[in-house]
């Protein structure tokens, strides 16, 4: 049974319980690895810190449900459009379309109910981040061919897993898009950095079949490039947070995500097979700390 489950599963044990289809629709949905919506749903929760609302507790959640429901329904999506390359790679073979044991008819069904979760989401937002939601789905729809004809399928990646940013600001406000865009920038290349990282567990595979990525043409450069991602993404962040409130106070509350993503790139070895996958999980952390920063940045004197 356990060889049916991806290698990079969370929560091998609770999946390996399900029976075969359920199972096999958690594993489509990567409901089995939660790193994929904790990295969609932080940015949501910049936007609406950064904003300056408060909490906004209930609005998170419904996100955070977004989240959940749009990151497995894009994760159906990539599986049905590259069945044929997961099966020439050794980590996806095992996934349940490329495998065989869930057919495209099942997973697009799977889709549409994952998208109709969405819509529900959908209808708690207001009108403005109805329409910035709504736009976000060419990105994603494209999203999976980026990999046969650019060298950084990365970057696009970067506009679709950082869209909720724009998302949470415009459901409470619409102006300061200096900052918004300077943060929006920033956040995509942290997702360029740490999904380069998450990447050097396929280098081998990907250059056999074909595909490309951002850890393939970094090359032996893999550390240094994603410093200088990181690093930019710190300046980004910066000239966000110094459009939005002129105060060093502001600047200083980046200290702790910018020691975190230093310590990525520091302690990221890539010839260790486990390596690139705990130090892209623990952008989680990253994330949270990002969001700390924001509500400071977004609430202090509110």
């Amino acid at each position: 049974m356990n060889e049916q489950i991806v290698p990079d599963s969370e929560h091998r044990g609770l999946v390996a319980r399900l029976p075969q289809v359920p199972r096999d629709l958690a594993q489509l949905a990567r409901f089995d690895r939660p790193i994929g919506w904790w990295l969609l749903f932080w940015p949501c929760v910049w936007g609406v810190w950064l904003a300056g609302a408060g909490w906004q507790f209930a609005m998170l959640g419904w996100l955070l449900l977004g989240s959940i429901a749009m990151r497995g329904a894009g994760c159906v999506y990539n599986d049905i459009v590259d069945a044929d390359l997961d099966r020439k790679v050794a980590r996806t073979a095992v996934r349940p379309v490329a495998s065989g044991r869930i057919s495209k008819k099942v997973a697009w069904g799977w889709l549409l109910a994952l998208c109709l979760v969405g819509l529900v989401v959908l209808l708690q937002l207001r009108l403005e981040a109805q329409i910035v939601a709504l736009a976000s789905i060419v990105l994603v729809a494209a999203y999976p061919f980026m990999k046969r004809i650019t060298w950084w399928p990365q970057a696009w990646l970067g506009m679709v897993f950082t869209w909720g940013l724009l998302v949470g600001w415009t459901q409470f406000r619409t102006d300061n898009l200096d900052a918004l865009a300077a943060i929006y920038l920033g956040s995509a290349l942290w997702v360029i950095g740490y999904d380069t990282i998450y990447a050097l567990q396929d280098r081998e595979d990907d250059a056999l079949v074909g595909i490309r990525s951002s850890a393939l043409r970094l090359g032996s450069k893999v550390k240094a490039g994603v410093a200088m991602f990181y690093a930019a993404t710190l300046a980004l962040w910066g000239l966000g947070f110094w459009l939005l409130r002129e105060d060093w106070i502001a600047l200083l509350t980046l200290l702790p995500v910018a020691m975190h993503l230093g310590w990525q790139v520091v302690t990221l070895d890539a010839d260790d097979p486990d390596n690139p996958l705990e130090r892209f999980r623990s952008n989680r952390w990253a994330g949270a700390l990002m969001a700390a920063a924001c509500f400071v940045v977004g609430n202090a004197g509110a």
